[in-house]
């Protein structure tokens, strides 16, 4: 799924380095969430494939898309594409609670980010991710 040129998706060493330098152009605590939230999900997974769509979207993929990181203005945004079907005991979804199908968690200046719950949300959606595709193989332990 590459592309360019601007017919837009990029993906794996084209999309990486579009991210750095989203989270570089941003040059404030912005940028430091992202670069965070990004870490967090390449230690719960480090198979994701990391792809830049939408005209500017970091989004990250295993079997599909898991998430995507939007920053804004007042907060960072971490949108599940299956949220809703995923359990969230840590209770990190806070966004877009009312629809049927995403959820997201909005990260504000200064907030903590709970790595350990955010590792575990990742991996669930994956492992969605797995099931939806009808794949008998487990993709992480």
């Amino acid at each position: 799924m590459k592309a360019g040129a601007d017919g837009e998706p990029r993906s794996g060493a084209q999309a990486s380095k579009l991210i750095d330098e989203r989270i570089a152009s941003l040059g404030d605590w912005r940028g430091e969430t992202l670069a965070r939230v990004r870490a967090v999900i390449h230690a719960a997974d480090p198979d994701v494939l990391e792809e830049w769509k939408w005209r500017g979207t970091p989004v990250w993929s295993h079997a599909g898309i898991v998430c995507t990181g939007e920053t804004y203005k007042a907060y960072v945004k971490l949108t599940f594409a299956k949220g809703a079907s995923l359990p969230d005991p840590s209770g990190l979804f806070n966004s877009s609670l009312e629809g049927n199908t995403r959820r997201a968690i909005d990260i504000h200046e200064g907030a903590t980010i709970d790595e350990g719950a955010l590792k575990a949300l990742f991996l669930a959606a994956v492992e969605l991710n797995f099931s939806k595709k009808g794949s008998s193989k487990k993709p992480l332990s």
